[in-house]
């Protein structure tokens, strides 16, 4: 019997979630598995993966081969490292050195991450600060060309206001002129 270290999909429609588990190749997908080494939820941001190592690295041990999908997580969580250092033959003690130094490669890189994340976000924040800052520039400007151009209609009304009460006057003085002449 062949031993395939496999997800087990779980979770209802649309929300995968699965569980890693050593079952027999010639089983299907969510059929019955030997042994439940740990689970896996793709939908939480940053993914939440537990893994039984120990269990993990005797399944290993004893020949069974982890999907691509289950050997990637695998690496994730360093139960491969630990596997392959296992292989080479490498002492306990070395194999722990090897492991501490891993992790805080790992957590060097998450805070990378983090900072590369934090920064990305005060980019953001900073982007939308100056689009709203040149949006309200903009909406002062044209509410100043509105009161210009209201301050200008008013003008050549006033102007016009003011040419038609002249020639209204220009035409009763001229009125006038020829009532008296014609008296």
């Amino acid at each position: 019997m062949s031993v395939r270290l496999r997800l087990r999909r779980m979770g209802k429609k649309k929300q995968p979630f699965y569980r890693i588990v050593a079952i027999d190749s010639r089983v299907k997908r969510d059929g019955r598995y030997l042994e439940n080494l740990g689970y896996y939820n793709p939908i939480k941001d940053p993914i939440e993966l537990k893994v039984n190592a120990e269990r993990a690295l005797y399944w290993l041990q004893t020949g069974a081969q982890p999907s691509d999908t289950v050997r990637s997580l695998f690496r994730k969580t360093g139960v491969m490292l630990r596997f392959d250092l296992i292989k080479r033959g490498k002492s306990e003690s070395e194999i722990e050195s090897e492991v501490k130094k891993w992790e805080e490669q790992q957590a060097e890189r998450l805070k990378k991450l983090e900072a590369a994340r934090t920064q990305a976000e005060r980019d953001k924040a900073k982007a939308e600060a100056k689009k709203a800052k040149e949006e309200e520039k903009a909406k002062a400007k044209a509410e100043a060309d509105a009161e210009a151009e209201a301050a200008a209609e008013t003008e050549e009304t006033a102007e016009t206001a003011a040419e038609e009460t002249a020639s209204e006057e220009k035409s009763e003085k001229a009125e006038s002129a020829e009532d008296a002449k014609a008296e």
